[in-house]
């Protein structure tokens, strides 16, 4: 069997050693053993940390990616639970999408004062009732070319 110190793991994974001990005593990764003081792991746990690490990124609390794994170390998917976490990543995108586009509009406009500009009013429409772009927004709000704005 392949084992690595603490140190080692947290040199390969980017992952601090505290966090290692945090992610050990909640029960989603397992040492081997003692080397000294140091902890040993099993080098499989780099890839634990890799699954660990976009779960976090995905938005998964630490308590459901413990659930991802049985009690033998191997993975169980929860379907159910990435379609959710899915659905919301396309409202958070949409809603980014949306503001992305207003900054962009906004930025280029010319209008001489943009609270007269319908464009501009229905972003600060959107923001202010949830954040999520109305439906009858056009998209990409490309300014036009004249002297007013709209």
């Amino acid at each position: 069997m392949s084992a690595l110190d603490i140190a080692e793991v947290a040199r390969r994974s980017g992952v601090p050693a505290s966090t290692l001990r945090y992610y050990e005593e909640k029960g989603l990764i397992a040492s081997v053993g003692r080397q000294g003081l140091r902890r040993l792991f099993h080098v499989d746990v780099l890839e634990r940390l890799a699954l660990i690490a976009m779960g976090r990124v995905a938005g998964l609390s630490l308590a459901e990616i413990a659930h991802m794994f049985a009690p033998n170390g191997q993975l169980q998917v929860d379907r159910a639970l990435l379609v959710t976490k899915a659905q919301a990543l396309d409202q958070t995108i949409a809603r980014l999408a949306a503001m992305r586009d207003g900054l962009r509009h906004v930025a280029a406009c010319s209008a001489p004062d943009h609270m007269a500009c319908p464009k501009f009013r229905r972003i600060l429409r959107a923001v202010a009732s949830s954040g999520k772009k109305p439906e009858s927004a056009p998209t990409g709000w490309v300014p036009q070319r004249s002297a007013r704005r709209s």
